[in-house]
């Protein structure tokens, strides 16, 4: 078996699928709060 060294892996398409899944989260929780806010403006 291969010796591991640190330091030496592509993580590109992880870091990729890192800052995709941030996004998507953050954008999410904006809609959520929006909609939450909303409601409380209709309902009164």
């Amino acid at each position: 078996m291969a010796e591991h060294k640190h330091g030496e892996m592509d993580i590109s398409v992880q870091q990729q699928t890192f800052d995709t899944f941030i996004k998507f989260v953050t954008r999410g929780a904006i809609v959520i709060i929006v909609g939450l806010v909303l409601l409380a403006l209709v309902n009164g």
